[in-house]
């Protein structure tokens, strides 16, 4: 009995020994220390992105080259970027505005750094400018002013003068009677006696809400009419918003 008791223990111990050897020639995931991957490489350059905490096994080689292949095929770096660009706006103005007292310009004289400038018409209708002084603008279109410009500057001043008049900003319009806000308010170019409401704060709860009065300059005097709440407005004008009575 101890013979084959000893014979099965010295059985039992090879097998273990065999068993050990099978496992140790068998390839483990090794922990890698390094701080940077060849995916990590080519997928976002020298980015601090985390790394994978395992080496691969032999067998999984092909599928590394396939991979690479397939990233290097998916991030082009020759490929064009296109960006899209913010769209300009450009402001609107009516050739045919007639100017008047308020009305800021910008006066552009090519090639005269000390006549350009932002010049604004005063009380009395006019502008003032170096060499050529007070040039009447009031009741003239922009285009209009600059030939009048020109000519002055062409009289004695300079050769060939090229003038360029454009509005900066509009004169303000004014709204009173029922609404929260009265006063003077920038204008706005295609403003509509709504939209003028609506600056002033809306109607007050006792306005009357269907037609307002507006008043608008005309040459030397001016024009008063009832109007509906859509109605254009101009620089200048003057909207009366009454009172109802029920």
């Amino acid at each position: 009995m101890s013979l084959l008791r000893a014979f099965r223990l010295s059985m039992i111990a090879v097998l273990a020994a065999l068993a050990l050897a099978g496992c140790m020639r068998r390839s483990a995931p090794v922990a890698m220390m390094n701080p940077q991957s060849d995916l990590d490489s080519m997928a976002y350059g020298q980015g601090g992105y985390p790394q994978p905490a395992y080496a691969p096994t032999q067998n999984s080689d092909g599928a590394l080259a396939a991979l690479r292949s397939g990233m290097s095929r998916s991030y082009r770096s020759d490929l064009p970027v296109v960006y899209a660009a913010a769209p300009q706006v450009v402001p609107i103005y009516d050739p045919e505005y007639r100017l008047d007292a308020g009305d800021r310009l910008r006066i552009v004289v090519y090639g005269q750094e000390g006549l350009t400038n932002t010049y604004t018409i005063g009380a009395g209708g006019a502008i003032t400018m170096p060499l050529i002084g007070g040039v009447p603008a009031r009741g003239r279109t922009p285009a209009g002013l600059a030939s009048e410009i020109t000519g002055r500057l062409r009289n004695g001043f300079i050769r060939d003068p090229s003038v360029a008049v454009e509005i900066e900003t509009y004169r303000p319009f004014f709204i009173l009677g029922e609404v929260a806000a009265p006063g003077q308010y920038p204008y706005v170019p295609n403003m509509s006696v709504e939209s003028a409401v609506a600056i002033a704060g809306g109607f007050s709860p006792r306005a009357r809400r269907d037609r307002v009065t507006v008043t608008h300059p005309e040459g030397a005097g001016s024009v008063r009419a009832v109007v509906p709440l859509g109605t254009p407005l101009s620089p200048g004008d003057t909207v009366l918003v009454g009172e109802r009575w029920f």
